[in-house]
């Protein structure tokens, strides 16, 4: 595999989400093993003006799909934030993988040049295709993948670099 926009974006996110994916399944095994219901962990978070643990899980999604989407030249796709089980939280998560996935490495032909817009709340933002996976797509995405592996760990999960860093 050569590095290109299309290999470090689709290999990055496919990899991530799996990450995410086994994280969900030890927090599930670790409230198991401690007869409490998975959702306390859903809803937990670091900090009183964080989000949640669902909410990271969403917004790292959103990073995924956005980042690839806006590379490529298209438009990300709307995933409505419903998700409120560990089970709806993985299918959010092979929904991402697979949109990922289903686009032609040709589209991210050029990618490092391309105009990207991101719209916030309050304004928009403009970058250069490198400018934005460099500076804003990629620490993004990950902040809230190690989001959800710090509230996991912070609430018991035993967990170590190596579930942050995936199987080798």
């Amino acid at each position: 595999m050569s590095l290109t926009v299309a290999a470090l974006v689709k290999t990055t996110v496919r990899r991530n989400l799996q990450i995410l994916e086994t994280l969900l399944d030890k927090a599930a095994a670790h409230a198991a093993a401690k007869n409490f219901d998975v959702g306390v962990l859903l809803g937990s978070r670091l900090a009183p003006d964080m989000f949640p643990l669902t909410r990271q899980i969403q917004l790292a999604s959103d990073m995924g799909k956005g980042m690839a989407a806006r590379l490529s030249g298209q438009k990300p796709p709307s995933f409505e934030d419903v998700e409120t089980t560990l089970d709806e939280l993985k299918q959010r998560l092979a929904r991402t993988a697979a949109y990922v996935e289903s686009i032609d490495d040709a589209a991210f032909d050029g990618a490092e040049q391309r105009e990207v817009r991101v719209p916030t709340r309050t304004e928009e933002f403009v970058f250069g295709g490198q400018d934005y996976l460099v500076g804003f797509a990629l620490p993004n995405f990950y902040f809230h993948v190690t989001a959800v592996y710090l509230i996991l760990r912070h609430n018991g999960v035993e967990l170590g670099k190596r579930d942050f860093l995936g199987a080798r």
